[in-house]
């Protein structure tokens, strides 16, 4: 039985391209990319060729991108880095802005920062799941220091208005030195911060832009697993001036913000990853892709009744399709797909026997009901018509099959 993966949004394979581009780094280019000697030397070549790459495509200086383990890490290090430095030189009373819809990446860092005392606020997202930036604005105070949004939701794919909040937050910047400027020498006590701007763009970067000036991004965290790409690698772009301190000891490397030995194999295969998102490749896969989605969504919504498309067709990445199959629990449903061979992810979480309902989806004013009833599909670029008519096929009977065994939504 030929499997169907249907599940690129958790992770992706690896390019033939970015498998090739790693092998000699495993069994040739072996040395530590810290070490001066020649084995140590060529490594960090291969190092700073994707080092090189990936700022070329953030438009972005190569010394702003400081390589980590995953975009996990880079939020991380981006969240409490730059909460450590600030606190470091004397500002004690930190805001920062999240919208409700961030990964747990995010939103853990945060939580562990509210039980250390750092004031945070949550922007509300509407029914689609983009956040309401009218709202988010009127969350800014004057010791907001950061504000935290995804580029594109995990679950859903609904795009975020990231330029138009990265406008705003340069204005507001503005206003701030402008003010400060106004003041009489004497009146003047601490110059104020600015407010920083990090997104999360783990599930951006295969089909959008993502180019950090162009959007007023201080702060962006990727992985390479989400783009064909290894898993294990990945990396945070830092704006030139933004303050942030590392968060793990025991070496100097990249520039002190990031300590431990550089996996330069993988680094190596982000960097093999980043090449092949050129326009001209993104273009070519994001068409396709978005034709057996929407291919997929049509042969959903006609073929089974009581269904909810939750993913915005017109505001979201070309490969998410997120539905509520009322009557239907979605652990049921992803588990009955497995057994066909095919491959999705559930739209609520099973942990110890009780089910928790999407965060996301509740955000979005969704009943729990509800999206214990949902399943995210979303598609890659080796996907074909032929996999996505045969899920169509199966998924109505397992549909009206796990209807009869449950009770009525």
């Amino acid at each position: 039985m030929k499997k169907i993966y249907l599940d690129h949004s958790a992770t992706t394979p690896v390019d033939k391209n970015v498998l090739k581009a790693m092998w000699p780094y495993y069994n040739k280019k072996y040395g530590n990319p810290s070490s001066i000697h020649n084995f140590g030397q060529v490594a960090m070549a291969g190092i700073d060729t994707s080092r090189e790459i990936i700022a070329n495509h953030l438009n972005c200086s190569p010394s702003e991108i400081i390589f980590t383990s995953g975009a996990t890490e880079s939020n991380n290090l981006a969240l409490f880095g730059i909460i450590k430095s600030l606190k470091n030189n004397g500002y004690n009373n930190p805001h920062i802005i999240a919208s409700k819809i961030e990964h747990e990446a995010v939103l853990e860092p945060l939580k562990q920062l509210a039980r250390e005392g750092v004031e945070v606020s949550y922007a509300n997202v509407d029914k689609k799941g983009v956040v309401d930036v009218e709202k988010l604005k009127k969350l800014i105070k004057d010791n907001t220091v950061l504000i935290s949004v995804m580029y594109v939701n995990s679950e859903i794919g609904s795009i975020q208005p990231i330029r138009q909040i990265g406008k705003i937050i340069k204005k507001i910047n503005e206003n701030r030195q402008k003010n400060y400027l106004n003041k009489k020498p004497s009146d003047r006590k601490i110059k104020p911060y600015p407010i920083y701007f990090h997104t999360d763009a783990t599930q951006a970067l295969n089909f959008l832009k993502c180019d950090v000036s162009w959007d007023y991004i201080d702060l962006l965290s990727i992985s390479g697993h989400k783009i064909y790409g290894p898993k294990g690698v990945g990396c945070l772009y830092k704006k030139e001036n933004v303050p942030i301190l590392g968060i793990q000891l025991g070496g100097h490397h990249e520039n002190n913000l990031r300590s431990g030995t550089l996996n330069t194999v993988a680094i190596v295969g982000l960097g093999e990853a980043i090449k092949s998102l050129n326009l001209k490749n993104q273009k070519k896969y994001n068409k396709k892709i978005l034709y057996l989605r929407n291919y997929l969504v049509n042969g959903i919504i006609k073929n089974i009744p009581r269904v909810i498309l939750n993913t915005d067709l017109y505001n979201s990445s070309p490969a998410h399709a997120h539905f509520s199959f009322l009557g239907a629990e979605g652990e049921a449903i992803l588990i009955a797909l497995d057994i066909e061979g095919i491959a999705v992810s559930t739209g609520s979480a099973c942990a110890s026997g009780s089910l928790k309902p999407s965060y996301v989806l509740l955000a979005m004013g969704i009943k729990e009901e509800i999206s214990h009833s949902s399943i995210r599909f979303t598609l890659g670029k080796y996907n074909t018509l032929e996999e996505i008519k045969k899920v169509i096929k199966i998924l109505p009977p397992i549909i009206k099959k796990l209807r009869k065994m449950s009770p009525e939504i």
